[in-house]
Order: C-alpha cells, then structure tokens, then sequence
C-alpha cells in the first residue's frame, strides 16, 4: 500500500460528493422538502429543549415522543457520555463529540442548547446525500435514463418513515447514508473491475459498524460481491475481516467497562438503598397498625405482606405497555434479550415492514409502541391496502428482475440479513418500522432493475404507476407528518 494511492483513494472519494450538473435542479427539492421538515420537527420541541441549566436526560428522553426514535444524541451534543447501546453503536458518541464541542461553544454564545439546531443541519445533509448516491446509484450502475432515476428517487422520498428518518435525532439517517454511500461505492468498483483493498475495507468497515454494529456485516458482504474470490485469501480474511472486528469488540468492551459498568452499579447500589429504606418505612408502618405482638410472627407476616406486593407489582409491570408490548424473547443476555419469538410474523410483515415505513397510519399517529401504541394498528381505509399491494408486486417483480446483476444481489444480501434478523430472531419486531432506514433503499432499486427490463406500453405503465404513487404518498405523509409536530 502506497502513500500516495491512499491519498488519491480518498482525493476520488471526496469528489464523489461534488453535485453534477444533471443533479442540481431535483436535488434542490429534496433540500427544500427536508430543510422544511426539520424546521417543522424543530418547532415542536425548540422552546423547551434549547432551554439551558436543565436535567438533560429526563428532560430529552421522558418529552420527545415521535415513534419509538430516541433523542440520546441530544444529550450526548449537551453533555458528552457514551449513551447509546455500546455493543449495538460503539463508536457512535466518539462520532458526535466533535459536535458536541461546537455546541458548548454556541451555548455559551447564545446562552441556548444549540443541540437541536446542530442535528437538524446534519440531517439535512444526511438526508441531501443519500439522495444524491440514490439517484446516482439507479443513473450510473443500474443504468436508467435521468427523468426515471429522479421519479424513482423521488418516489423513495414520499415514503413515511424515510422522511421521517431524517427528521428525527437517532443514528437511523447516518446508518442509511453510510449504507447507501457504501452501496455506491461498492457498485461503481463492481462496474469498473476493481477490488476493495485491506484498508479501503478498513475504514468502511471502522466507520458503518463504529455507528451500528450489525451494519458491518453488511459491509462485509458488500466487499464480498466486489471482491468475489479473493476476499477468502487468508490475508485478507485475517487483516481486513478478523483484525477490525477484533479491534471493534475490544474497544466496545473497554467502553463499557469504563463508562457502562461504573454508572450501572452505581444505579444498582442505589435502588438496593432505596428498596432497603422503603422496607424499613413499611415495616415500621406495617408493626405500628398490625395487632400482633411476637416480633417473630410481625417479621413473618410482614414478609408475607411484601412478597404479594411483589406478586402484584410483577403482574401490574408486564401489563404496561413496555413489557406487554415487547414479545417473549428468545433467550437472555447483551443481544438475545431483543429477539422476539411470539409476535406475528404476518401482521409485522403487512402494517409494520411494508405498511407504515412507507404509509403513515392514521391511529397513533406516531406514538410509541413502549407507551401504548398497540404492536399492530391496521388501516381503516381498504386504498392504503390497494397502495401497498401495488408497492410490493412491483417490488417482488423487481427482485426477479434484478437476481441477474451482480449489483442487486449485493443489495439483496444486506437486505437478507435485516430479513433473518427483523422476521427471523424477531430483533425490534414490534417496531421494526422505526428501522426501515438500514432496508427500504432496496425498493426503489428494485423497481429501477424492472424498469430496466421492461419496454413499450409495460414501461410507461410502471411510469405511471410510480408517479401515481409518490405523488399520493407525498400528499398523505407529509399532510400527516405536518398534523403531528404542529
């Protein structure tokens, strides 16, 4: 490995991100639409969440309520902590730190938590770029003339949960930028005959994985459709597969040990001391009004008494919504406590794969399956159904279409394992509509191979059916997410 390849690598990366004449005028609407929407979703919480000198945490967490998204990275750009999952994003707080530097020096500025303003330029970014790969990825590797690669890119961007994605302070934009930016990247090396190098594999690996963890398998298969044989020689299976995910599980375990462990047994010891001084109080109510005079038989009783409290707080607890609406897990432990072997398979399928990431419904518009938005909310209108019925024929037309290109299939292959893990293990089922960012990309390139294949009268039928499409889903999503944050 040369020097100078690395700096040209990263002197052609860099220049992917310069905007093409061809691609100015209908990336300007996906900057005005999403600038629009940020701004829409800053109103709602700016008031109360730029205020300084607040109990950050239980402030952020216990007031924003869209979906099931989490605003940690609000608290992570206001006071920096390693807060997310750290085996699922072990990377992802070192990622914003530089930013939350730049907002300490706002708020001391403006005497306000810039926070959110900050995530919202970013997720216009995030949200201008992935188009820009999009519409590249269906115009340079697919092959579509520019008027159907800017429909179906815009058709991408009428989905419910794509706008809401970029709407939101969760790491779902970034991991659906990075996976698109990977997939173009990857498809324009398959085009041009080239192959990924050990370091190359590195730093996608480094930054996809650092943010979500199961995003570097993605990575990794990726290479694999680039790399094709020579990915299995043992040099680089050891330096560019095994060495980096050895690198990753070790930080991500210094991580938790340094900053995970300590806070964990420190909220350990301090519920114990709680528990211990509410004992005492009710054990001193409890011999104060009891009839018995043996300490013996009040010890007894009372431990009769605390045992059914117990009792009733365990069923009154798996009766809330956050335990109710969770399924039974597979097993215990760091990873397999968020499987879900009990929510129907069929139901998760219809209204929360392919039904409200690409369709918003109407009842609990939004809420959050963990405080009482039911696992499965059916649509009352039979159209919504018509919609996604004609969605998923020319989605699945499109796999048939696609399973010839090396391309697609690399696309598949990521989208396989969100399949095995979302439908299989049941990881996040019963809200797996809040992580349609690391999946929903394929549907547009999918539909992008059948408009390849397709000629005459079936072209212009899909055509039309694609712009119907958008333009109601435009229309119906955005009229919703305007109800919802105004």
């Amino acid at each position: 490995m040369k020097i100078k390849d690395v700096k040209d690598s990263f002197g052609k990366f860099f220049n992917t991100f310069k905007i093409k004449r061809e691609e100015i005028l209908p990336s300007l609407f996906i900057l005005v639409l999403m600038s629009a929407l940020n701004v829409l979703a800053l109103s709602k919480y700016y008031v109360a969440f730029s205020k300084t000198h607040q109990a950050i945490w239980g402030l952020f967490v216990k007031y924003y309520r869209v979906s099931g998204f989490d605003p940690i990275t609000y608290c992570i750009l206001t006071e920096w902590e390693p807060k997310y999952n750290i085996y699922r994003h072990p990377l992802l707080a070192f990622f914003e730190y530089p930013f939350y530097l730049l907002n300490t020096g706002l708020t001391m500025l403006f005497d306000k938590n810039m926070a959110q303003v900050i995530v919202a330029v970013l997720l216009v970014f995030f949200a201008y770029y992935t188009w820009i790969f999009l519409y590249r990825i269906l115009r340079e590797i697919i092959g579509l003339r520019r008027s159907d690669s800017v429909l179906l890119s815009m058709f991408f961007y009428s989905f419910g949960y794509v706008m809401l994605t970029l709407m939101v302070p969760d790491h779902f934009a970034v991991s659906m930028f990075m996976l698109v930016t990977c997939l173009y990247v990857c498809g324009k090396a398959i085009q041009k005959g080239k192959q990924l190098a050990i370091w190359q594999t590195w730093v996608i690996f480094i930054i996809t994985a650092g943010t979500t963890l199961s995003n570097g398998i993605k990575v990794f298969l990726d290479v694999l459709f680039v790399n094709k044989k020579r990915f299995f020689r043992p040099k680089f299976i050891i330096l560019a597969v095994i060495v980096p995910c050895g690198l990753i599980w070790s930080f991500a375990r210094w991580e938790y040990e340094e900053y995970e462990a300590p806070r964990k047994r420190a909220q350990k010891q301090k519920k114990l001391a709680a528990a211990k001084k509410e004992d005492a109080k009710m054990f001193a109510l409890f011999k104060d009004t009891t009839s018995l005079t043996d300490s013996t038989q009040i010890a007894k009783a009372f431990n009769k008494l605390k045992r059914r409290k117990m009792y009733e707080k365990y069923v009154a607890d798996h009766k809330q919504p956050w335990h109710a609406h969770k399924g039974t897990p597979m097993g215990k432990g760091e990873f397999m406590q968020w499987t879900d072997e009990t929510t129907s398979r069929t139901d998760a399928l219809v209204e929360n794969i392919f039904g409200e990431p690409i369709q918003l419904h109407k009842k609990y518009l939004l809420d959050d399956v963990l405080r009482g938005r039911p696992v499965v909310v059916r649509y009352d209108n039979a159209l919504n159904y018509v919609v996604e019925g004609i969605i998923v024929l020319m989605f699945l037309a499109g796999i048939l279409a696609g399973l010839r290109s090396r391309f697609f299939l690399m696309v598949l292959a990521g989208v396989s394992f969100d399949a095995f893990i979302h439908l299989g293990l049941g990881f996040g089922l019963n809200e797996a509509f809040i992580m349609s960012g690391h999946w929903i990309f394929i549907i547009p390139i999918a539909i992008a191979c059948l408009f390849r294949r397709a000629q005459g009268m079936w072209l212009v039928f899909l055509r039309s059916m694609v712009l119907v499409m958008a333009c109601f889903l435009f229309a119906y999503n955005i009229t919703l997410l305007t109800d919802y944050f105004l």
